[in-house]
């Protein structure tokens, strides 16, 4: 069974930073896309960032220069880091992985964390 495992939210004043992590683990052959997605209160899910294994990334224009998103695979873990915070990142910011369980398992599975509370607020 896998298991990813989100940590780092909490409480920040705006102009601060957060660094995020998720941990994937459990019967794991490849883990190809890893993402960030965050929901506010009332409002649709986003994407907020997303690497390839290769190390290609992406961010959504809302955070672009402000986040960087980057990832370990030895250790199976996704960064986000978070800097120059507003308001208006206040989520609950939750990680999500494409994983292959053998070398046979072509198209692989989605997988979702729990999701960690970010705050931004003075």
């Amino acid at each position: 069974q896998v298991q990813l495992v989100e940590s780092g939210g909490g409480l920040v004043q705006p102009g601060g930073s957060l660094r995020l992590s998720c941990a994937a683990s459990g019967n794991m052959f490849r883990i190809n896309n890893m993402n960030w997605y965050r929901q506010a209160p009332g409002l649709q899910r986003e994407l907020v960032a997303s690497i390839d294994r290769g190390g290609g990334a992406y961010q959504a224009d809302s955070v672009k220069g402000r986040f960087t998103v980057s990832r370990d695979n030895a250790n199976s873990t996704v960064y986000l880091q978070m800097n120059s915070l507003k308001p208006e990142d206040t989520a609950v910011y939750t990680c999500n992985a494409n994983i292959q369980s053998t070398s046979r398992d072509y198209y692989g599975k989605d997988y979702w964390g729990k999701g960690t509370l970010v705050t931004v607020s003075s």
